[in-house]
């Protein structure tokens, strides 16, 4: 098939795009909706935190959608028909996605990847390319998603309100529990994050190198300073306000560690066809300039049309307080972290979305101030109904733009 290296790379780019405008903004939307942090400092943390969590986890995902959603032996007596049907799922994601960012709806690139790599194998072989036990296991995560992510930040704030904000002095409350809640940030974000990372060090002086490190040290170091700055601070959610610049910044690195793949993995995939003329069949590696074509395009992406995406889900869901938003994001990166580990693409979207719900349903505090106590707990029921049958149109709506793409690829391209 005559696909050019260049093409392949504008549509990875492309698809990074939508993918920073409706995936990154909506990663970040409960921040920015809380006040926590501003569009641009949302946008310097992703700019980060997102290429991290790519580099250090990225390859995980990306691995799983590249030979494990399809049979690629189906395809091994002509890798370019596996080629062609990759650029494909890159196109239909693109387009799906921008459509949806264009609408404000926060969907899944990870479903819309999933559905358009699994359309175009359908078309191009038939159903029994795909591999419907990854797609089962796939399809069950992504239900049970927004569950355990609202179900966690639900129980979370749960424990903030009655050991917190309902205590006659919340300020000295938490004052006390300011520690507890900087081990607790550390030891999560650590104990999921440093295995991997300790994992790709041959020894201790690698690993002190790794970038990770010296970001580790800055989010330390900015617990600490709200710890500092405590007797400066007059409300409660003020403090919560700091903690939430660093939980923003685990959800940035779950995002970066999981959803990217959904963007460079087809890219990895042709790479390695163009180089070797076979298909991979296990996992792979992510060259470093491919990950950094990826990060600019997410970032940009966010900076250009993000806005829409982060009111959606920061304001048009529920009117947060920084003290939900900062058990939200603690919750969907908990969750999105350990899916990556497990080399499992979720939906971001579902695990914020379900965060934000969950941590809506509880009562708020006694220090909501009078403006915030004028708006419903959970104002925009329309606009949950709007998010949820946009996540179900995803899948089928990708498959089908793939295939389409397909064909009239197939159909001109030479051979």
């Amino acid at each position: 098939m005559g696909i050019e290296s260049w093409l392949v790379g504008i549509l990875t780019v492309y698809v990074a795009w939508n993918l920073g405008a409706n995936d990154i903004a909506n990663s970040m939307g409960t921040s920015v909706g809380s006040k926590a942090l501003s569009l641009r400092q949302a946008l310097a943390i992703a700019a980060v935190l997102e290429f991290l969590g790519a580099v250090l986890l990225g390859s995980r995902v990306a691995s799983t959608l590249a030979t494990d959603v399809v049979d690629p032996m189906r395809f091994a007596h002509d890798p370019g028909v596996y080629a062609l049907g990759m650029v494909s799922a890159l196109v239909a994601c693109g387009l799906w996605v921008q459509v949806a960012t264009w609408l404000a709806l926060p969907v899944s690139t990870s479903h819309a990847i999933v559905g358009a790599i699994a359309g175009f194998a359908w078309l191009a072989v038939d159903r029994t390319a795909i591999q419907w036990s990854t797609i089962g296991l796939i399809s069950f995560v992504w239900i049970i998603t927004p569950v355990f992510s609202g179900a966690f930040a639900a129980a979370f704030y749960s424990v903030i309100r009655r050991w917190v904000l309902h205590r006659p002095q919340p300020i000295v409350a938490l004052y006390e529990w300011i520690p507890w809640l900087s081990v607790g940030l550390i030891s999560v974000f650590g104990g999921l994050v440093l295995p991997a990372v300790i994992q790709q060090g041959a020894n201790f002086a690698e690993w002190l190198s790794h970038p990770l490190v010296p970001w580790s040290v800055g989010a330390i170091a900015t617990v600490g300073l709200s710890f500092a700055a405590f007797r400066h601070i007059q409300t409660p959610e003020a403090v919560f306000a700091k903690f939430q610049i660093v939980s923003a910044c685990f959800v940035a690195f779950a995002h970066g560690s999981n959803d990217i793949g959904n963007a460079i993995a087809p890219l990895a995939v042709l790479q390695l066809i163009r180089t070797t003329q076979h298909i991979p069949t296990d996992a792979i590696a992510i060259p470093i300039g491919v990950l950094l074509l990826g990060a600019v395009g997410m970032v940009a992406g966010l900076a250009v049309l993000g806005k829409r995406v982060i009111q959606t889900v920061g304001e048009g869901i529920a009117s947060l307080q920084p003290s939900q938003g900062f058990c939200a994001e603690l919750a969907t990166a908990t969750t999105v972290l350990l899916a990556s580990l497990a080399g499992l693409p979720v939906s971001t979207s579902h695990a914020l979305v379900g965060a934000v719900v969950g941590t809506s349903l509880l009562p708020r505090s006694s220090t909501t101030t009078a403006i915030d106590a004028e708006s419903p707990p959970l104002n925009r029921r329309k606009t949950l109904i709007k998010i949820g049958l946009a996540w179900f149109a995803t899948v089928p709506i990708s498959a089908l733009l793939s295939a389409l793409v397909f064909a009239g690829l197939h159909r001109i391209l030479p051979r």
